[in-house]
């Protein structure tokens, strides 16, 4: 298991977004605006990444 990281923010809001879409964002623990978590580079949470990628900011860790 890799032990690599990436850093998640969340940069738009939930409002209005697909209940999909919003899961995936609490998936990745992102609760509010602005809120930054780092989470472990695993697919599953790279593809939470790639279906929410306009409501966030992603730095490599």
């Amino acid at each position: 298991m890799s032990d690599k990281k990436v850093k998640v923010t969340m940069i738009r809001s939930k409002n209005g977004r697909l209940a999909s879409h919003r899961a995936c964002a609490a998936g990745l623990g992102l609760r509010k605006m602005h809120q930054t978590v780092e989470v472990i580079d695993t697919p599953e949470n790279r593809g939470m990444i790639n279906k929410i990628h306009y409501m966030l900011q992603v730095e490599e860790v």
